[in-house]
């Protein structure tokens, strides 16, 4: 039977169009999927009956085209749960309640157009997610150890709907403190109780693990993998609490006698600032390396405080976290056991003591290993008469210094709603176009396929679809049309696999249709074009 060529592209593009509809997202453990092992997923998929039986426009099959760069930068912002500071709002909302205010402030980030979550799921030693190692935390049902009805997970819940938005969840845990003083009494059923035998009472009322005890480090690292192990996330991310600020003890030292003895009696020679460092130190090296050797494609992240030392540079003052938190944050950076950095530079541009600028360049100067550095703003409070102007002009500083890999985190999502300013800056100023997060090349992955496309005449549109072989390794795309010559650029979520497209806009005539996939990384795949004739 002889077949003309309209024939066949008219045929296979209705072909292509009901596999589309009909992809399923593959499980694989050792590649970067889109997987869960605690919840089935809600996201709906295309009906394909719904693709309308449409004509072929006739095509350069094999058309190639200068696409131009995708825009890039990171664009995080913390969600605190501990004390009930951002989510949820109160430790006795019903389950319905808790996912209302979810909802909301996924919406407005997308809105937007910001890119990540970093979400607090452990704010001391208790579980915003189902745990086998740790209780429920208070701060989510009011009582420690009691699980949210009817039961959920919040963690998978928050993972599942940013990834249908386009954004990645960061989780965030903090890993020694034990009991916060904002979180009800200690009972049985706390990890201040459980493991009291390493956890500390400091003079303020909180619980601290002991961070140089092996159990500690022990009992933290099986947290963390098992977090990355059983969800989906993106990254794992410690805040600035490693030794206790001196103040939560009411300036006295900690009280570690016990392991600092033991350390002695074993013959240990370092001083005991010395030791700490080194017990902080190769907890952070290990839990980079089990978190990659977990999962590759999972990032790590620290944001510690964002003086390393007074003078580092030159006329930097204030506090010490070598010193006093016993965290030798440059360290870290110095030897790229972070994907990401996060100083947090809480301090306006024009501080005479804590100098943005000045910091931020002091840090980018000891990022041998060309990790992304991507400082904290104090979105919240920082100390000036005009926040939302001082947040617009860190974020396009940040971008001055560190150009392709920018980025920031914004401290907090309260930040972005108590200032009726703060997001019309930003979305009008430097979020006025949507990003990709920024590539991380030391992170190596399966590379992506080329996706196919699809284009239909519809009359005044043009029906246009796409899809992977290996769909389930995408997590974005990102779709290209030329009108007169001039490249428009489109940033898509995962499961948006077909768009109408007007055949003109504006007085212009399309002229080409692209398309690409962005894996969770960041990673592009080739592109596929084709020419509108």
């Amino acid at each position: 039977m002889k077949i003309t060529k309209i024939k066949l592209v008219c045929i296979l593009g209705l072909f292509a169009s009901f596999s589309t509809s009909c992809a399923v997202r593959e499980n694989t453990s050792n590649k970067p999927a889109r997987t869960t092992n605690t919840s089935k997923s809600t996201i709906k998929r295309p009906d394909p009956k719904s693709v309308p039986p449409i004509a072929a426009v006739p095509v350069d099959e094999d058309f190639k085209v200068n696409l131009p760069a995708i825009k890039r930068e990171f664009r995080g912002v913390w969600i605190a749960s501990v004390a009930n500071i951002n989510w949820p709002s109160r430790n006795n909302l019903s389950v319905e309640q808790q996912k209302t205010e979810a909802i909301n402030m996924l919406n407005m980030l997308q809105e937007n157009h910001f890119n990540a979550v970093v979400f607090q799921v452990r704010p001391s030693a208790d579980a915003l997610y189902t745990s086998e190692l740790e209780p429920w935390s208070y701060f989510l049902t009011g009582k420690t150890g009691e699980p949210p009805y009817p039961n959920y997970d919040p963690l998978q819940f928050w993972i599942e709907e940013s990834h249908k938005r386009g954004m990645e969840l960061h989780v965030w845990l903090n890993p020694y403190r034990a009991h916060h003083s904002n979180g009800g009494a200690v009972t049985s059923q706390s990890m201040a109780t459980k493991l009291s035998d390493i956890t500390i009472r400091l003079k303020n009322g909180m619980y601290w693990f002991d961070p140089a005890d092996p159990r500690t480090q022990g009992h933290v690292s099986n947290v963390v993998k098992d977090i990355v192990k059983r969800y989906d996330i993106d990254a794992v991310h410690f805040d600035d609490y490693f030794y206790p600020y001196a103040t939560y003890n009411r300036g006295a030292d900690f009280p570690d006698h016990k392991s600092w003895a033991a350390y002695q009696s074993s013959g240990g020679t370092l001083s005991r600032g010395d030791w700490r460092r080194d017990n902080v130190n190769k907890f952070v090296e290990r839990i980079y390396k089990e978190i990659h050797a977990e999962k590759n494609y999972v990032k790590f992240g620290i944001s510690p405080f964002g003086i390393w030392k007074p003078g580092y540079p030159e006329g930097i003052v204030g506090s010490s976290q070598y010193d006093e938190l016993f965290a030798d944050a440059k360290l870290w950076l110095n030897n790229g056991w972070v994907d990401y950095f996060s100083p947090q530079l809480y301090w306006p541009i024009d501080s005479k003591g804590q100098g943005f600028a000045a910091l931020l360049n002091w840090w980018k100067s000891e990022n041998t290993m060309n990790r992304h550095l991507w400082p904290g703003l104090n979105t919240v409070e920082v100390k000036t008469s005009d926040r939302p102007t001082e947040i617009k002009n860190q974020v396009e500083l940040t971008r001055q210094i560190l150009n392709d890999d920018a980025g920031v985190i914004h401290w907090s999502i309260a930040g972005l709603t108590k200032n009726s300013n703060m997001l019309p800056n930003l979305k009008n100023g430097p979020y006025k176009e949507k990003a990709l997060t920024p590539k991380s090349p030391w992170i190596k992955t399966t590379s992506l396929e080329k996706p196919t496309l699809f284009t239909n005449d519809n009359g005044s549109f043009v029906q246009t679809s796409w899809s992977s072989k290996k769909i389930s390794n995408v997590f974005q795309w990102v779709l290209f049309t030329q009108y007169n010559g001039v490249w428009e650029t489109e940033i898509l979520t995962f499961e948006k696999l077909s768009k109408e497209i007007p055949k003109s806009k504006d007085g212009k005539t399309l002229n080409a249709v692209a398309i690409k996939a962005i894996d969770r990384l960041g990673n592009e795949s080739d592109y596929m074009a084709k020419k509108m004739k």
